[in-house]
């Protein structure tokens, strides 16, 4: 595909998103003070999830628990602090792994769950630091939040990640979302201090076309939230033009960060090199 039919395809509803600079230039080891609660984190996070569901990921996979552990060390000697889990990705072990060989308090530790009650959340809280071997959760998100009624459906929880937060035993917490309708929802929501939103300039992967994300993303900025961007490269079929995804999202004010799951260290290495010229692109 050529930078002609990416920009086509990057047309959502007869809008071509301008792949521009961003003002300054952005590395991937920039320090960022994400939401609210003001919580430390790196432009870009160590995902671990590529293509993951039922407790596995393509990192857990094809790189096993020492050398997935390997790989965020790696990313943390580098200065990317942040670490991107799910239980659905089956990554706590890996984390934990991790933790082995780098200082705690030196790296964020962002995990999702799928708990609906109040029973259910404290299960899982307890559990995930256990898994994790940590005594706090930097973020907690409620994970792949599909109906406009999400915070109906998950007061429950909401209820108890709001406690754990005021113990000091989860810095802040939010959403994941996977329609257009979570997604407002969650912008519209004041317990949501974060969101992983999927963004990109082709609309691939996402909950809505472009310009109809882009919006919601901006209120939430405008509230005050945190917005990281997951599906950057839009769950793979952008990689042949991972430059100008990078660039699109690297330009877009109301994204603070980005999570990408790297599945090597060449991977990780040319990530690294790609995000710094991504943003200073014209």
């Amino acid at each position: 595909m050529n930078r002609r039919d990416f920009l086509a395809r990057a047309a959502a509803g007869g809008v071509a998103w301008e792949l521009r600079a961003a003002p300054a230039r952005k590395e991937a080891t920039d320090r960022i003070l994400l939401g609210p609660m003001k919580v430390p984190v790196t432009r870009l996070a160590m995902g671990t999830g590529t293509n993951g569901g039922g407790g596995s990921s393509n990192q857990t996979r094809r790189l096993g628990l020492g050398g997935l552990a390997d790989l965020l060390q790696a990313a943390f000697d580098q200065g990317v602090t942040f670490w991107d889990a799910a239980d659905q990705y089956g990554t706590h072990a890996h984390l934990k792994e991790g933790l082995k060989r780098v200082r705690r308090e030196k790296v964020t530790i962002l995990t999702k769950t799928h708990a609906s009650t109040e029973r259910e959340m404290r299960a899982d809280l307890d559990r995930f630091r256990q898994e994790l071997g940590t005594d706090y959760l930097d973020i907690l998100l409620l994970h792949c939040m599909m109906d406009a009624d999400w915070p109906e459906r998950k007061k429950g929880a909401m209820a108890v990640l709001a406690q754990a937060r005021e113990k000091g035993l989860v810095k802040t917490h939010g959403t994941s979302c996977h329609t257009l309708e979570a997604l407002q929802a969650a912008a519209a929501h004041p317990w949501v201090q974060v969101d992983l939103a999927r963004i990109n300039p082709a609309g691939m992967s996402m909950d809505a076309p472009v310009e109809k994300v882009l919006p919601v993303l901006r209120r939430m900025k405008a509230a005050g939230k945190g917005v990281i961007g997951m599906k950057i490269a839009g769950a793979g079929r952008l990689r042949r033009r991972l430059d100008e995804s990078l660039q699109f999202v690297l330009a877009q004010d109301s994204v603070d960060c980005f999570t990408i799951g790297s599945e090597s260290r060449q991977e990780l290495a040319d990530l690294l090199k790609r995000i710094p010229a991504a943003s200073v692109r014209g």
